[in-house]
């Protein structure tokens, strides 16, 4: 066993296999670790998520390793059957690699029963064991940008389903109509781990579909769609006039899915949205509008509190008179019936906070207005005319402050520097690799979006060019794809991922990783060495690796622009 950092409050256990990882699963659900607030399981690792005030990453180490993990409790296994038509255009490469007959791969596909060993990736995407040993494929060396759903795929020893329309690097050999995810069933995942599976082989014809529910419009309420046919009069709440760029909801993210392959989501900066929420009188787990870049225009329907924080867009308000005026941000704002407020075009940051008090009267999906724009979890995305219903007020409001303090937050062209935890995968990429990640600054590219901040600039180089077998990343981290280029990942990334992840910004600062802008620049600070929390090499020399190179000539970096810390 081996205990990694992955960021300052995350570590990464790796352990010898498969049933290791689900035992040491078992072993803390049964027996929970005071202050481990999420755990995700890989092919062979955990992801551990803690909070540092209650345990640090030291003694958290020291219990796993005590834990004995020779013994997988038995549980009781539901048997899922998956209709399949074996249609994929990868059969005849797959077939060719292994070295038999395409209707071998098949006969082999069908003829095993699988188990759902983890969930990640997306919402529904299960990793099945078990299959054909001569079923060992490796990963397409140019992955697709886009999969549909239901394509039925192999990578590694693992099968699997691809439960919605994504980019994906498996090898395709069917597809199946049967929704791996549909938030109409009480189950929304079709698989969950522990549950056996069965391939059941059909014609070319569409596959029959043995499950009631169909796949529904991945969490657009039918509350939001009623209410786009009622008349206006009447209404009380916020009339979307222009939605902007991109206007979602967002909240502080839903916690307890993971199992089903479900992330947290929610605000990229969740420092801003609890202030936005104390300036109205809301609870600061209250949901806002997040606003990508601006553009945003709003009618008030009777009178209504709402305040903007976040990016430095400028605010108008028009009055119903047809008056107008600037109204400050970080600050309440009182709309009266048929009023009007405008969100310009931001000058610093990427994504402002618009709350109102009262809350908006949107239906939870999974517990959580947040929308994850990967997975399409949570309420549809704002479009112009929907009319936005706004919870009335009981009683005094719970936090209201007179304003919230500005924060320097990055703009275009200026230099922003965060501070990284190296590992869980330094030592996988080359010796030079952490010197190429501090050395350099790195340009914000136009690719990048709510699941990550897509970095260009000098290449990383790995060491190591084997697969890594997929395992939990968290927001903040620095995952290098083959083209050596970092992404960042932000509130929408993936559970789990199979491309090796240098280090992960400090957790403090990734809200601030959420407002750069394309065309901003980023140069990372290593805050300390990679190594193995509590193993030999820390107890006798530090654990010292020759990637761990912190690189002190750009510690403190000559700034560019501003150092927004």
């Amino acid at each position: 066993m081996r205990v990694l950092p992955v960021r300052d409050d995350a570590v990464l256990v790796e352990l010898a296999d498969l049933d290791e990882t689900l035992a040491l699963v078992a072993s803390l659900e049964a027996d929970p670790v005071a202050g481990v607030v999420d755990v995700v399981p890989g092919a062979r690792t955990l992801l551990v998520a803690f909070r540092p005030s209650a345990v640090s990453a030291e003694a958290l180490a020291r219990d796993v390793r005590s834990r004995p993990l020779d013994a997988l409790a038995a549980r009781e296994a539901t048997l899922r059957r998956i209709p399949v038509r074996y249609d994929g255009e990868d059969l005849s490469a797959v077939a060719e690699l292994l070295g038999v007959a395409a209707d071998e791969v098949v006969r082999r596909h069908a003829d095993a029963e699988y188990a759902v060993a983890f969930v990640g990736f997306a919402p529904g995407f299960a990793y099945l064991t078990g299959g054909d040993p001569l079923l060992d494929v490796p990963r397409r060396s140019s992955p697709r940008t886009r999969i549909p759903a239901g394509s039925v795929a192999l990578a590694g020893t693992y099968s699997g389903v691809y439960p919605r329309e994504s980019p994906g690097g498996w090898q395709l050999i069917g597809t199946t109509d049967l929704p791996m995810w549909d938030l109409a069933r009480e189950r929304p995942a079709f698989l969950e781990p522990g549950d056996r599976v069965r391939f059941d082989l059909v014609g070319t014809e569409r596959a029959s579909v043995s499950v009631a529910a169909t796949a529904t419009d991945s969490g657009e309420n039918a509350a939001a769609k009623a209410r786009e046919d009622d008349d206006v009069a009447g209404f009380v709440g916020l009339e979307v006039l222009k939605a902007g760029l991109q206007t979602t909801f967002q909240d502080l993210g839903r916690t307890g899915f993971t199992s089903m392959g479900v992330s947290a989501s929610g605000a990229l900066d969740p420092v801003s949205l609890r202030a936005a929420d104390r300036l109205v009188g809301n609870d600061t787990t209250e949901a806002t509008l997040e606003v990508v870049v601006g553009g945003l225009e709003l009618r008030a329907h009777g009178p209504q509190v709402v305040a903007v924080t976040g990016a430095a867009v400028p605010l108008t308000l028009v009055r119903r008179d047809g008056s107008r005026r600037s109204a400050p941000l970080h600050t309440a704002i009182a709309l009266d019936d048929g009023d009007e407020l405008q969100l310009g075009m931001a000058t610093a940051g990427v994504r402002a906070y618009l709350a109102v008090r009262g809350g908006f009267a949107e239906e939870p999906v999974l517990g959580s207005l947040a929308t994850d724009a990967l997975s399409a979890v949570g309420p549809a995305p704002v479009t112009a005319g929907r009319l936005l219903g706004v919870r009335p007020t009981v009683g005094a409001p719970s936090v209201m402050v007179e304003s919230a303090p500005a924060r320097a937050l990055p703009r275009a062209g200026e230099e922003t520097v965060l501070d990284v935890v190296l590992g869980p995968r330094t030592d996988w990429l080359s010796a030079d690799a952490v010197s190429a990640l501090t050395g350099q600054v790195w340009d914000v590219t136009p690719q990048s979006n709510r699941v990550g901040v897509r970095l260009a600039g000098t290449p990383i180089e790995r060491e190591r060019t084997d697969e890594l077998p997929s395992e939990g990343c968290v927001a903040g981290a620095l995952q290098i794809p083959p083209n050596g280029q970092p992404v960042l990942f932000l509130a929408d990334h993936p559970l789990t991922g199979g491309y090796p992840v240098i280090g992960a910004v400090v957790a403090d600062q990734v809200p601030l990783a959420g407002q750069l802008p394309v065309g901003s620049r980023v140069r990372f600070r290593v805050v300390g060495p990679f190594h193995e929390i509590g193993g030999p090499a820390e107890a006798a020399d530090g654990g010292s690796d020759p990637r761990s190179d912190t690189n002190p000539e750009h510690d403190e970096p000559e700034q560019a622009g501003t150092d927004h810390r």
